[in-house]
């Protein structure tokens, strides 16, 4: 497709903070992407204005959890190491491999949108690989990770967990089309002189969430689990199996990797994760005990079910 007119960001070394110390539409929906740099980019001061409406204040977001500058067009593109290359919107990223034969994409957010085939050609072009998306990696089945895989079009290899077919499937989505390569617990997926492991330990974030691994690259993506530079996302990031979602922090740290994607925010993380590991220690005892001693009757009394959210 032509290129979009508008500057763009050079392909360039992407350098991690610490992992945890220092995170379906119409297919009209998922073309454009969305510039954010005025959104997370703004300075991140106290609430001046909640204190003059007797508010309380808070504190303002550590700059080492945010993550590089976008450009112009609204997304930033770097490389992780040697040929393995990331692209966020601040909100979302997505991972790919330059190959001899083509490009491996791992995951197609909408909000990215276009965006991510700008950040292809804007590595393609420097490094004189092909740039045509031969190979698209499904995370898992969630439409905010997947929702622009329409944009590669019926040619394009869709490689994902068993798990993920039949959702898809079931949900008959135009932008998310169902996986055509499936498998059951892994997958070696050799290309062009690169290599990418898939693997499923079993229910997470989701039935189908899977591991993707880079080892020429020490990089794990790994999405919905970690969230480098943050707390966890509120509910857990809405993860339908929480124990095995506890369990996936230890199984990413059983790999020997140095940079993590994790799907979501404007950074990536580091092996440094210890601060994040404490945290959902900390708060599974804090509820284990909550459960055990806490009656919730005169809660649920007061504010239903549901509680105060």
């Amino acid at each position: 497709m032509p290129r979009p007119a508008g500057p763009v960001r050079r392909a360039g070394r992407s350098t991690p903070s610490e992992w945890a110390a220092t995170p379906t539409g119409s297919p009209s929906s998922v073309v454009a992407a969305v510039p954010v740099a005025g959104v997370l980019g703004a300075p991140a001061g106290g609430a001046d204005a909640a204190d003059a409406a007797g508010l309380p204040g808070f504190e303002p977001v550590p700059p080492a959890s945010m993550g590089p500058a976008l450009n112009a067009d609204g997304y930033h593109v770097g490389r992780i190491e040697g040929n393995l290359y990331w692209v966020t919107d601040a909100y979302y990223q997505a991972m790919f491999l330059s190959t001899r034969h083509g490009v491996v994409l791992v995951d197609a957010p909408p909000t990215i949108g276009t965006n991510v085939l700008r950040a292809i050609e804007d590595v393609t072009r420097a490094n004189g690989r092909p740039g045509k998306v031969t190979h698209l990696v499904h995370s898992h089945a969630h439409a905010d990770h997947i929702g622009a895989s329409v944009l590669f079009g019926d040619d394009v290899v869709r490689i994902g967990h068993r798990a993920n077919r039949e959702p898809l499937l079931r949900a008959d989505d135009p932008n998310r089309p169902a996986p055509k390569v499936t498998f059951d617990s892994r997958y070696t997926h050799s290309v062009g002189g690169e290599q990418l492991e898939l693997a499923h330990h079993g229910p997470n974030h989701t039935p189908d969430n899977i591991y993707v691994h880079a080892p020429a690259y020490r990089t794990l993506m790994l999405v919905d689990v970690v969230f480098p530079g943050w707390v966890p996302f509120k509910n857990l990031a809405i993860s339908q199996d929480i124990p095995a979602w506890i369990k996936a922090h230890d199984v990413a740290l059983s790999y020997p990797w140095t940079t993590l994607v994790a799907g979501h925010l404007g950074r990536l993380g580091v092996r440094a994760g210890a601060e994040l590991q404490k945290y959902m220690a900390d708060l599974e005892a804090g509820v284990r005990a909550a459960v055990k001693s806490v009656d919730p009757t005169p809660y649920f009394q007061e504010y239903g079910p549901g509680g105060n959210a």
